[in-house]
């Protein structure tokens, strides 16, 4: 072979090389340049999003990758999954178990209030900062040298479990962290408007904070905006009301204008967009509760007492008595407005209950150096409310949200940008446990061990070699006693590979007959 011949070949085979390595190259380059935003909008149950009621997110919705079997976090509330989506764990892994909590290191006899940060803070301080036991994303962002932002028109508790160590920023109208950038957004966004419901000047504000500071080529690698409507007109004024229909409208036309400034700015193709939302939402028809009961029954000396300390359904019985804690399940067994009851596991990890008639914490991912001693839910059931809306709870209040109701658990989740596939229904569970292990996917960073999400690559343009695995459906039931009847739990849930995701609980009472 001449050297002709050799010269030949060999550019041949380097023009073969590099036209092998551009695409890589550009798309690498692509990844790079990516940003994600996460909007999540308090309280929004899946029927919500209609053509006239939410057109800007229906029509969102026409062209996302949509995960049909998506979950909320246990308890179904606020703080736990803004905390559980933050970490991509559940709250038997971040050790943040409820919107009230009980550290005796701060308050011997009363819960307190995670939605508000001075308490978050005051706990921070007694734990030596150990305010979760879980790494969040602000933290891995802030070691890779990126950087996340929150927005938020909710409660400074709220927008803190987003990114507890304000690893970037934080702007909320009644906290902006890092203080320092106060000034400069008054300037450049506005004065705080005050609180309203619906809270609609402050989604406007926020929006425009967003749009100012988050929605740039050369922003924070993440962006998250925090909706606190529908839920806050919801709880005052109850599902369907006008007040909430409003509300629904409100935050709609704010994703809107993100949805048209992505646009016109020239950044739709730059931004994946990845929404979802805290819980659901039912009617509340209760009238009891735990601690009056409690008190009334001799389990409790009084509201003030640390005998007994009660934060939400969580129930912490001093010196873990167990004789207290058996009576006190008896009691609970035999109420009908009381769900699913939950205590230690009789056998490590395993999913039955130490005490009969219960499951464990393990069942439902919150077993933690920090649970209480017993865990109750309210029941629910299929009513339908004055204005067509099904499902309802024995909570007190109007409307809410915190049990294991299907109408709770199952909410929203979509996806769309250069990540995602589109106009794509996924069958497969998902969980807002899931959502940040698929961003760090997408921009290309490891997921740490203590994360207990899964990448949802069922929903990626590009989703590597993802094991094939079933959806199975699999239910546990515990069943006991009590004077007059029997008391059955059933847990039903369903089971990716090693991923357990919690659809709903119902309990039944059976009379006793009397019958041998």
């Amino acid at each position: 072979m001449t050297s002709q011949h050799i010269t030949k070949r060999l550019m041949i085979a380097a023009i073969l090389l590099v036209t092998a390595i551009l695409p890589a190259r550009s798309q690498q380059q692509s990844a790079d340049s990516l940003h994600t935003l996460i909007v999540f909008f308090d309280g929004l149950r899946p029927d919500y999003i209609t053509a006239g009621g939410m057109p800007h997110l229906y029509q969102f919705k026409q062209r996302a990758a949509i995960g049909k079997q998506h979950h909320s976090v246990f308890p179904t509330v606020t703080r736990v999954n803004a905390t559980s989506y933050a970490t991509g764990a559940y709250p038997g892994t971040h050790g943040l178990l409820g919107n009230s909590v009980f550290f005796p290191e701060v308050s011997k006899n009363s819960s307190l209030n995670t939605g508000n940060a001075e308490e978050l803070n005051n706990i921070s301080k007694a734990l030596n900062g150990q305010l979760l036991t879980a790494i969040s994303l602000g933290e891995i962002l802030k070691k890779a040298g990126k950087e996340m932002m929150v927005f938020s028109s909710g409660t400074t508790g709220q927008a803190m479990m987003q990114n507890h160590t304000v690893s970037g920023a934080i702007i909320n109208p009644a906290m902006i962290l890092p203080e320092s950038m106060k000034p400069d957004i008054i300037e450049k966004v506005g004065p705080i408007p005050p609180a309203a419901k619906p809270n609609i000047a402050r989604h406007q504000w926020i929006t425009n904070a967003l749009m100012h500071y988050g929605l740039k080529s050369d922003g924070p690698l993440v962006s998250a905006i925090w909706f606190s409507d529908p839920d806050g007109s919801a709880h005052s004024d109850g599902i369907g009301s006008p007040a909430a229909v409003a509300a629904i409208k409100s935050v709609d036309e704010q994703f809107g204008r993100i949805v048209k400034y992505l646009e016109e700015q020239g950044l739709a193709n730059k931004f994946n967009i990845i929404i979802s939302t805290d819980h659901g939402f039912v009617t509340h028809v209760g009238k009891e509760s735990l601690g009056n009961l409690l008190i009334s029954q001799g389990l409790k000396k009084d509201k003030d007492s640390d005998d007994v300390v009660l934060a939400g359904g969580a129930i912490y019985v001093k010196n873990h008595d167990k004789i207290k804690i058996q009576q006190i399940v008896n009691l609970l067994h035999a109420q009908d407005w009381v769900g699913a009851l939950f205590t230690k596991a009789a056998k490590k990890g395993g999913l039955k209950g130490s005490v009969k008639g219960t499951l464990s914490f393990e069942s439902i991912h919150w077993n933690h150096e920090r649970s209480a001693d017993i865990l109750a839910d309210m029941n629910w059931d299929d009513r339908i409310n004055s204005a067509g809306y099904a499902g309802a709870s024995y909570s007190g209040g109007v409307a809410g949200h915190g049990t294991l109701s299907p109408y709770e658990v199952h909410i929203e989740l979509l996806a769309a940008g250069p990540g995602f596939k589109p106009s794509l229904q996924s069958e497969l569970p998902t969980s807002n446990v899931d959502i940040v292990p698929t961003l760090l996917h997408l921009h290309g960073l490891a997921q740490p061990a203590s994360m207990d999400g899964r990448i949802m690559q069922e929903l990626l343009v590009n989703p590597g070699n993802p094991a094939k695995v079933v959806a199975k459906n699999d239910q546990i039931t515990t069943t006991a006693t009590y004077q007059g009847g029997t008391y059955q739990l059933v847990m039903d849930r369903t089971l990716l590979g090693s991923y357990q995701y919690i659809n709903f609980t119902k309990v039944t009472r059976l009379p006793d007959t009397g019958k041998q």
